[in-house]
Formats: C-alpha cells, structure tokens, sequence
C-alpha cells in the first residue's frame, strides 16, 4: 500500500508546476476558511474590482487614462447601488413587516382550512396528527423563541457600525484596486514561486468564464425578479415586491432556489384567494416564468460557461456553501469550474513520460 501511494504521489506531483499550484489554491482556501470574515471588506473588493474592469478596460481603449476611468465607473456604480438601495429597500421592509403581522392571520386561516379537511378525509390526515401539527408549529412560535428572533436582530443592528465602515472601506479598495492593477499584479508576483505555468493556464481558462457566469447571475437576477413582480402585481397579488425579489434571488441557487421560493409564494396565494382560478393562474404564470428561465434565458446567458452536470452543481451548491455561506452558493459554479479546470490541467503520467522523451534527447545533443 505504502509503495502504492509513493508512487501515485510521484506520478502526480513530480511536476513542481503542480506543486506550486496546490500551495496557491491551498493557501487562497485557508485564508478564506479561516480568516474570511477580517478579510471581507477585501474580498468584497476583489470581487467587485474584477466585475468592473471590464468598463474601465474600454475606456482606456477610447483613451481616457486609467485614473479616470477607475472614478468614472465607481461613481456610477456607487449611484446604482445608491438608487436601487433607497428605491427597492424600503418598499421591500413595509412588505416584509407587513407579512409578519399578517402571519398570525393566515395561520389561523391555515388552520380552520387543515381543520376542515380533516373532518372531510379522516383516512389521509387524523385530527390527532393535525393537533401534534399545531402543537409543533405553537412551540416554534412560543415567547422565548421571539425573544432569540429579537436577539438576533439587536445583533444585526449593533454590526451596524461594522456595516458603515465596510461602506467606507470597500469603495476605496475597489478605486485602488482599479486604478493600481498593474502594480499591484506586478507586486504580488514576488510572493509567489516562478513554476506558475500550470497556474497561469488555469486562470486563463477561468478568467472568463467566470466573469460571464457572474455577468449573467446578475443580468439573470435582475430579469426574473422585474418579470416576476410584474406578474405579480398585474394579479394583484399581495407581497410583490418581496416576492418578486425572493424570486430572482433564487436563481443563485440552482435547482434548489427555485424549489424553496415556491413554498412561501403557494402560502401567500392560498390564503389570499384560497382554492380558486386565480391560484392555479398565478402558479400557471409562475411555472411559465420558472420554464423559460431555464429552458431560455439561461442557455442565452451561460452559453460560454463551463458546461457541469446537474448532479456536480447540486453537490457544488451543498459544499461550498456549507464552508462560505452565501458567498459559498454564489461563486459554487465558478469554483466547481476552477475545479474542473485544474482536473483538466493537471499532469498526468503521460504528459510527463512525454515531457520527458522530448528533454532527454536534447540533453544528448547539448
């Protein structure tokens, strides 16, 4: 066994090439699982800078020198953000508090509904199952799991101030980050080994394909969730705008998104128009709009990316969200692709037998 793995190990990582990859990804990896959370401000900023080098790159084509741009194009970003923040937010907050205080009302609603059909179908659902039901849902919303609820929200409030400086900081990194890339390349290059051919060539292969999967989540994003409202409004439904965010959210998290958003969406409908032909119009829209998104606007959108299979992107999805969180769920595809990648780039036995028929011979001619 012993010899087994000695020479699986010379066979994969006697290419120092490949070594010098492993200790890049793995020291990225480790900085991020452990330090993630003091390095947000910059890993925001990275993000952010690399998504916008693409309008500061064509200005400079046109001329304008790369200061300008770096400012021009932070400032219309900034203003964006600013008007989507103070323009979607607060409608989104009173409709957010607004299902808070209705909820009450609807699980009573909720309730009398269950109670019915049980008292008509005894066979499917027992009126003791429907009491230990009641009895579950009673305990999660007991006093002292409001009390946590309030806890929690006092937390999110006191990371506030944390939250303003982030405001400060990010913007200035990504100016800098902007308008010093060559630099900073530059400067960075001396932290890290020269054998970084095979590294260079998976960043080659990942560099655009990873700025048209994000391009495309937004554009995405910004699609379903506009459509969605629209749909919703024009059936008068209550909670359109949070739902219709909700919605085009959920297109970050493939296949499972879709799935968890259309829980609350079917509660909402229900107890507003119970079982009626304006319930099946609004998840007939609904399916509709789920189809073509994945039938049409994401076949458009990610017609360059990285083709995975649905099972790799699920497991993608678990993974990386499970150590990142909701950056994790982001960039799963992104990383599953760095993945595949590196699988793709990585020496194998042959390309180094073959690496080393082609070195040997000119060493007999030297």
């Amino acid at each position: 066994m012993l010899a087994l793995l000695t020479n699986w190990y010379k066979e994969r990582f006697s290419d120092p090439q490949a070594v010098t990859l492993v200790f890049i990804l793995l020291g990225i990896a480790l900085a991020i699982y452990f330090a993630g959370g003091l390095l947000a401000p910059l890993i925001v900023a990275l993000i952010l800078a690399f998504l916008l080098e693409w309008p500061v790159a064509q200005m400079l084509k046109i001329g304008i020198n790369r200061t300008t741009a770096a400012s021009l194009v932070l400032v219309v970003f900034i203003g964006v953000m600013l008007l989507i923040t103070l323009g979607l937010v607060p409608s989104i907050w009173k409709q957010g508090v607004a299902l808070i205080t209705d909820l009450p009302t609807m699980l009573d609603k909720g309730l009398l509904t269950a109670q019915t059909y049980v008292n008509q179908y005894p066979q499917f659902v027992s009126p003791e199952q429907l009491d230990s039901m009641v009895a579950e849902l009673k305990k999660m919303l007991d006093t002292q799991h409001l009390l946590d609820i309030g806890k929690q929200i006092l937390g999110y409030s006191a990371s506030l101030l944390v939250l303003m400086v982030y405001a400060i900081l990010v913007p200035l990194l990504v100016f800098f980050f902007l308008k010093d890339k060559d630099q900073l390349i530059k400067g960075s290059k001396r932290f890290i080994p020269t054998n970084r051919e095979l590294a260079r060539k998976v960043w080659f292969e990942m560099d655009q394909q990873i700025f048209n999967y994000i391009r495309g989540k937004v554009i995405e994003i910004v699609i379903i969730g506009a459509v969605s409202y629209l749909f919703f409004a024009i059936m008068d439904m209550r909670y359109a705008a949070l739902l219709g965010v909700l919605t085009g959210f959920s297109v970050l998290i493939p296949y499972v998104g879709a799935t968890l958003v259309t829980l609350p969406i079917a509660l909402v409908a229900f107890f507003q128009w119970g079982i009626s032909p304006e319930f099946g119009y609004l998840m007939l829209g609904y399916g509709i709009i789920q189809a073509l998104d994945g039938n049409l606007l994401v076949p458009l959108l990610f017609s360059d990316a990285v083709d995975l299979h649905p099972v790799f992107i699920i497991a993608a999805v678990l993974i990386f969200g499970g150590l990142w969180g909701v950056w994790g769920v982001f960039f799963a595809i992104p990383l599953a692709s760095l993945v595949k990648a590196v699988i793709n780039a990585w020496p194998t036995p042959s390309s180094l037998n073959d690496g080393a028929s082609v070195d040997e011979p000119s060493a007999e001619k030297s």
